[in-house]
């Protein structure tokens, strides 16, 4: 191989990173766009959420944000609210979202409840035995910052916690793993609220 064929190897790959910088630039662009227009309202401007009747974004794992956006647009997840916000987003902005909040800072508060929340801090790691509740750090983890197909928990706002847990064990969320309506109907009101109150100040 000789000097110019190593050259113009060079210059392909340099024309493809830069092309690709200008993607990622310009999808960043768009979801601040879109955040600006449309999700700062409810959600924050960084994901910061304006109201713990609003889930935090910040930190949240791109692919579940997207995925969440995709179920709302499509009726999988029910909300009449996320349907119409979703409706126009196309699968390249649903992503460009999710990771633009990925890289927002979370925001960590301790838990208004101490008492409470060392309750939700046993049964998050142990579970109940007495009930056969799984421990939730089972699969959402230690940290309770999730994986690319499970939300992270950590510092998001308990009433929305609280919220999602009592829709799952109602059946009113079904768009996520059928294991978690196996795990809420072991929970009790107390242990729902435990969770969530630990959870918002970790």
């Amino acid at each position: 191989m000789n000097i110019r064929t190593h050259a113009q190897i060079a210059l392909m790959l340099l024309c493809g990173a830069a092309s690709l910088a200008a993607h990622v630039q310009a999808d960043e662009a768009r979801a601040k766009k879109i955040v600006g227009g449309v999700c700062f309202v409810c959600h924050g401007a960084e994901g910061e959420s304006s109201s713990e009747v609003f889930p935090r974004l910040a930190g949240q794992h791109w692919e579940y944000t997207a995925k969440q956006l995709e179920n709302f647009k499509s009726g999988k997840r029910k909300s009449t609210a996320m349907a119409d916000m979703a409706a126009k987003l196309t699968p390249d902005e649903m992503v460009a979202l999710g990771k633009f909040f990925e890289k927002q800072t979370v925001l960590v508060e301790p838990a208004k409840d101490p008492g409470l929340a060392a309750v939700g801090k046993y049964i998050y790691h142990n579970g109940n035995k007495f009930s056969g509740l799984a421990a939730c750090a089972s699969c959402h983890g230690a940290e309770a910052k999730g994986t690319t197909a499970l939300p992270r928990l950590a510092g998001q706002y308990a009433d929305y916690i609280a919220t999602q847990l009592q829709q799952f064990n109602k059946r009113e969320r079904t768009n996520d793993n059928a294991v978690m309506h196996a795990i809420v109907s072991k929970m009790t009101p107390l242990e729902m609220v435990a969770v969530a109150e630990y959870l918002s100040g970790k």
